[in-house]
């Protein structure tokens, strides 16, 4: 038997992917930040629109870890690329080659949809992470700088009034 599969997240998956997320949030002290919920999620993933895809680790049929993902557009390389925005494995299922096994999987995606890349963000602190990324050949676009209009501030940019 193989121990690790990973698979297409299915509407009945809605609960674990919150926590899922709920881990991560907790994992980048960003809990307080958190108000997705199972409603938001099964709308936004699953609906007649959706917005992002999410595939699931499962280590000998248990729950292990995801990634939550979805297309961008690179005008330079006038090609679609997959943005990862979120990629988590529970803390008793890490060292196991889990994540690596969750972005070989959307590379291959990448690959065979046509994407000319495969980006993410990392939390400036998360040394782990940082260093897991570039043992696996990314590369940190530093003279980039991520910038976020939300809330109140993209209520009134919306209405025309930043």
């Amino acid at each position: 038997m193989i121990a690790l599969r990973i698979r297409n997240a299915e509407p009945e998956d809605t609960s674990l992917i919150l926590e899922f997320i709920r881990g991560l949030a907790e994992y980048e002290r960003l809990l307080h930040e958190m108000v997705a919920d199972e409603a938001l999620l099964r709308h936004h993933l699953f609906g007649a629109k959706p917005m992002a895809e999410v595939i699931l680790a499962e280590w000998e049929g248990k729950p292990a870890g995801f990634a939550l993902f979805f297309h961008n557009f690179s005008t330079f390389l006038g090609r679609p690329g997959i943005y990862l925005e979120d990629l988590f494995v529970l803390p008793g299922m890490r060292g196991r080659g889990i994540g690596k096994a969750l972005l070989v999987h959307l590379a291959g995606l990448a690959r065979e949809r046509g994407c000319g890349r495969l980006e993410w963000s990392v939390l400036d602190w998360n040394e782990p992470s940082i260093g897991f990324y570039k043992k696996l050949g990314a590369v940190a676009k530093e003279e980039w700088s991520i910038f976020r209009v939300t809330g109140e501030a993209l209520s009134r940019l919306a209405d025309g009034n930043a």
